[in-house]
């Protein structure tokens, strides 16, 4: 029996990866922050969006301390803001791309907040030490379809699964595309616009190059009203981050397709060895049975696959 050599699918990959690379160079800047952190980065912001998540009406702005850790960096930008307020520690996120590993990127962010907040004499007292209750909320704005809403479960990513896990950690996930949680939008005018601007910008990409769509995006927007006043104060520096946070974001797609990709040759590589196996264990009459993904697991476990 003849089988396809597989290192030449791979060393195809390596090559594709390595033309892509060129193509699409990652933007070199020397800061890491993004537009939507750039927007939450006051007080009176960030209050607005936590009564919009919690459907509150605090006002007392004071009462409210920015905690935002300023060496917390994902996929090279610095894209949280968090804040303690009535004895909560939040944590917002904004993503454009689809990660169900967010509660474990919460999990090392958080620790190292409870870090700074507790002294490590303390954990010996016989006294409970009391600490914020940490809450965490992404808003997701990617092209990828994703329901109105999502919870995603550190225990999700537990290697061996527990009915009760010692360990949980919850990240909901809001999608803000158009259509989608417009309670939680109208509630926070700020994160409403924020969505507003993104949408022209995915909208004009679809005809123009990235410059220019960020560009009339802006443009458009100063004339709607929409972020009118931040987009005239710091309109550079808004352009600079959006084209890079657009280039970031097409990366992340590019590394997803290529995983993907690597994961097929991988099974593919796989299996064409059992085959060999197979073939010369004499046991080719069993092929229809590997259709079964039970038996099929079984022979991978007999051979040590």
């Amino acid at each position: 029996m003849d089988y396809t050599n597989v290192t030449s699918t791979e060393d195809k990959l390596t090559e594709q990866k390595a033309i892509r690379n060129n193509i699409m160079p990652m933007a070199e800047r020397n800061y890491k922050d993004t537009v939507f952190r750039m927007l939450f980065r006051e007080k009176s912001a960030l209050l607005s969006l936590y009564n919009a998540v919690n459907k509150t009406n605090f006002t007392n702005v004071d009462d409210l301390e920015i905690t935002t850790l300023e060496n917390a960096v994902y996929m090279g930008m610095k894209n949280d803001v968090s804040c303690m307020f009535a004895f909560e520690l939040s944590l917002y996120e904004h993503q454009s791309t689809v990660n169900p590993n967010m509660p474990l990127h919460d999990l090392l962010y958080v620790a190292g907040q409870l870090q700074k907040l507790v002294s490590e004499k303390n954990l010996y007292h016989s006294k409970s030490i009391h600490i914020p209750t940490p809450r965490f909320a992404v808003f997701y704005n990617g092209s990828t379809q994703m329901p109105e809403r999502t919870e995603y479960r550190l225990s999700d990513l537990f290697q061996k699964k527990t009915e009760y896990p010692e360990l949980e950690l919850i990240v909901t996930v809001y999608n803000i595309n158009p259509g989608m949680n417009e309670e939680l939008l109208e509630a926070c005018h700020l994160l409403k616009e924020y969505m507003l601007f993104t949408t022209k910008i995915r909208e004009n990409r679809k005809t123009m190059d990235l410059r220019l769509a960020v560009n009339q995006a802006v443009e458009d927007c100063i004339r709607d009203g929409i972020l009118a006043d931040f987009l005239k104060a710091q309109r550079a520096e808004v352009i600079a981050m959006s084209i890079f946070e657009y280039d970031q974001e097409k990366h992340m797609k590019l590394i997803e397709e290529d995983a993907r990709e690597e994961g097929r040759i991988k099974e593919q590589d796989r299996m064409l060895t059992l085959l060999k196996y197979m073939e010369n264990n004499n046991e080719l009459h069993l092929l229809i049975k590997l259709q079964d993904k039970n038996f099929l697991n079984e022979m991978y476990t007999k051979y040590n696959l």
